[in-house]
């Protein structure tokens, strides 16, 4: 798997593009307007591992509450615009790093000036982000639908009004709720220009249909070397967008984030409440940023073997657990009710090694 080499630009202190790290990126569902519930998401966010957050700012009133929020984020913003110039203004004014914003939608040429040479100014770059279901209507005509190489075209479109002005900190995205369409609007992308791209399936649905239809064409994209950021878009809460993107990731051998929990499915044989024990682990270590392998096994004669590679697991029977490191008992451990207590004890006990080495 090869990166294909796009140009480097920053959204604040994050670098994109080039030899960066594909980024993850989410999107506040709050209201813009109160700034002390956006806060507290964008806190959420960033510790679960987001390093880039849309707000949307759709009027006056979400413009300015802008300045308190950047005053509090420890992330870079990104201002959603639509249409209206004057609150990419006040947005860049306020602080925030980048716009996403498509230059043919918020009015005549004097109002493109104005967004580009306040960009240019706070050094922010402008994604320009297309959508399968509100493409020009010409566009629609002459391709026949939201093709993608309508969305191509559509984009092409306004990366060209950017360049006639000079401007390049330029990041591109083509999103439509259909994986296969989105796939190929972004191979195409990708063959036409250098500017890094955004990816991701909009209006992927639910937790679980938008995990799978975003792993499937992000994965997908990702493996050809297609992406310089992404967002996994689901109707959820956002934070959940986070875990899946990294999982994503660390599938790929992109990035990781945290401990991966391996987890052997239910049988016949498993004589422990296994699905919930492995929820509960997880849960548990949702805010560890360490790096490990934690096996889940619902079988005490073969789980260790089976899992032998884990960093640290745990394999239950009918009342006794079994802990095991690189697949060597550490210790036994009876009754049902005491196997996550204990197991959390020992992973506590291995991180802590880990963190005095």
């Amino acid at each position: 798997m090869k990166r294909k080499q796009t140009r480097t630009l920053r959204v604040g202190n994050v670098g994109i593009g080039g030899d960066n790290p594909v980024r993850v990126q989410s999107m506040c569902n709050t209201d813009t307007r109160d700034v002390m519930s956006t806060v507290a998401q964008i806190n959420r966010l960033a510790e679960a591992g987001c390093e880039i957050v849309r707000l949307a700012v759709p009027d006056d009133k979400a413009a300015a509450a802008l300045a308190a929020i950047r005053e509090q984020s420890p992330v870079p913003l990104i201002a959603d615009i639509h249409f209206d110039h004057r609150l990419a203004l006040a947005a860049l004014d306020a602080g925030l790093e980048g716009l996403r914003i498509n230059p043919g939608n918020i009015g005549n040429e004097s109002k493109v000036d104005a967004v580009v040479r306040a960009a240019k100014a706070a050094g922010a770059p402008i994604r320009i982000g297309v959508n399968g279901g509100s493409l020009e209507k010409d566009l629609l005509k002459q391709f026949g639908g939201p093709t993608p190489e309508a969305m191509v075209e559509s984009g092409l479109r306004h990366v060209a009004m950017l360049e006639k002005r000079g401007f390049h900190d330029i990041k591109i995205s083509l999103k439509t709720s259909s994986v296969l369409n989105t796939i190929a609007a972004y191979q195409l992308m990708s063959e036409k220009v250098d500017y890094p791209l955004h990816i991701g399936i909009t209006e992927a649905g639910t937790l679980l249909r938008g995990a799978v239809k975003s792993a499937v064409g992000l994965g997908i994209l990702l493996h050809q070397g297609i992406g310089d950021t992404l967002r996994v878009s689901l109707t959820h809460d956002p934070v959940a967008e986070i875990g899946v993107a990294y999982e994503i990731l660390r599938a790929l051998g992109l990035r990781e984030r945290g401990p991966e929990i391996i987890s052997c499915p239910t049988c016949g044989r498993t004589e422990i409440g296994l699905i919930e024990l492995a929820e509960k682990v997880e849960e548990a270590l949702r805010g560890v940023e360490e790096v490990f392998t934690v096996a889940v096994m619902g079988c005490v004669v073969n789980g260790p073997g089976e899992a032998r590679e884990a960093d640290i697991g745990i394999a239950g029977g009918r009342g006794l657990g079994i802990i095991f490191r690189k697949g060597e008992v550490v210790r036994k451990v009876k009754g049902d009710e005491n196997l996550l207590p204990e197991f959390m004890k020992e992973i506590e006990a291995f991180l802590a090694e880990r963190r005095n080495r």
